[in-house]
């Protein structure tokens, strides 16, 4: 073979490839969708806000284009603008019934489960120092308990020195979820409460209260006043250092809230035994069980006018599902059970487009 033959045959064979290359890089951009200008938005509970932001971060590392933030505004916003259809989806910490997903044409999807913990500033008084019930929490919440020093409260902390200064309570001044597991819970555990004040993501207090916005606003002033208590997510607790309490659960038990309480909850309850993914997880009866236990959910648009953004959205929830333990892990959150996690992933199946196409989530 003379050279000008075997030059000609090494110039088909290099530019043969690199055109094979191009050709295949132009038509996967071709297959490809679009999605540099794809904002996903989403609003609600603030209980899970500071693990959206961890997951949504990530899953944008992994796929770059869609954008995807989560604004931590209350789940009764979050509610309000899964309705409205101004976010791609919408966060609460309590389940809407099956008659208003099906009116307002809405999915609705556990992502992940945790608890609420009472926390206190009380001078001399140390974290996991401090234990309460649910009846002495309930009457302090309600106002029947004005002091620290109160004798219900000395008999559960013998050998601990409780000041003698008022009892200051620190509550939500927007509407809340969080709020409404806090009052659940509370009138669970005691009658009394119960007929004082209603089920409400924003009850009417009797007597004085203090009130902040979010779980972060009330961290912040029980952090600045001597004296008060609220409720906040495990998560803050950890992470803020903030005073939380141990807590007398329904079995008798002593406990520091955790993961692994939170596990315990989902475990006792008719989440994990009968599927019923709205089933109650608090007050549950097991010794391990951490009391103040709460699904927080996500409501997405079940019949979306565009398929783009609800395909990304889609692939997010479904992304957080495959990725459940590990995402969850060290977050002051506790996964839903795998067998859970699959049986919802279905619901995906439940979005439509205009013309009756099925979301594209994996």
């Amino acid at each position: 073979m003379n050279l000008e033959k075997w030059l000609a045959m090494q110039w088909r064979r290099v530019w043969g490839r690199q055109w094979c290359v191009w050709g295949v890089m132009a038509f996967s951009a071709w297959l490809t969708p679009v999605h540099a200008d794809v904002a996903i938005q989403g609003a609600g509970a603030t209980f899970p806000s500071r693990v959206y932001d961890r997951w949504t971060s990530r899953f944008m590392a992994e796929r770059p284009g869609p954008s995807i933030r989560y604004q931590g505004t209350g789940s009764g916003d979050g509610i309000r603008q899964a309705k409205a259809r101004t976010v791609h989806f919408g966060g609460t910490d309590n389940p809407l019934s099956a008659a208003q997903l099906a009116e307002h044409k809405l999915v609705q999807i556990p992502l992940l489960v945790g608890g609420f913990v009472p926390v206190v500033n009380l001078p001399g008084v140390k974290p996991n120092e401090l234990v309460l019930s649910g009846e002495v929490l309930a009457d302090m919440a309600r106002g029947a308990i004005a002091t620290w020093s109160d004798p219900r409260i000395a008999e559960l902390n013998p050998g601990l020195r409780l000041p003698a200064m008022p009892v200051v309570r620190v509550v939500r001044e927007d509407k809340s979820g969080s709020t409404e597991v806090w009052v659940r819970y509370l009138a669970d555990s005691s009658p009394a409460f119960a007929k004082a004040v209603p089920i409400s993501q924003k009850p009417a207090w009797p007597g004085e209260t203090l009130a902040a916005k979010g779980n972060d606003g009330v961290s912040n002033l029980v952090k600045a006043k001597p004296g008060s208590f609220t409720y906040v997510s495990y998560d803050r607790v950890v992470k803020d250092k903030l005073v939380g309490v141990r807590l007398r659960n329904r079995s008798g038990q002593v406990l520091s809230a955790s993961e692994a309480g939170f596990r315990a909850a989902i475990l006792a309850s008719d989440v994990y035994r009968k599927g019923d993914d709205s089933a109650s997880l608090l007050n549950r009866p097991r010794p391990d069980a951490w009391p103040i236990t709460s699904t927080s959910f996500v409501l997405l648009d079940a019949r979306p006018k565009g398929m783009s953004e609800a395909d990304w959205t889609a692939r997010f929830v479904y992304w957080c599902f495959m990725h459940g333990d590990e995402l969850t892990r060290g977050t002051g959150f506790a996964p839903l059970p795998a067998t859970v996690q699959a049986r919802l992933a279905g619901r995906l199946m439940q979005i439509r487009g205009p013309a009756g196409e099925l979301t594209k989530f994996q």
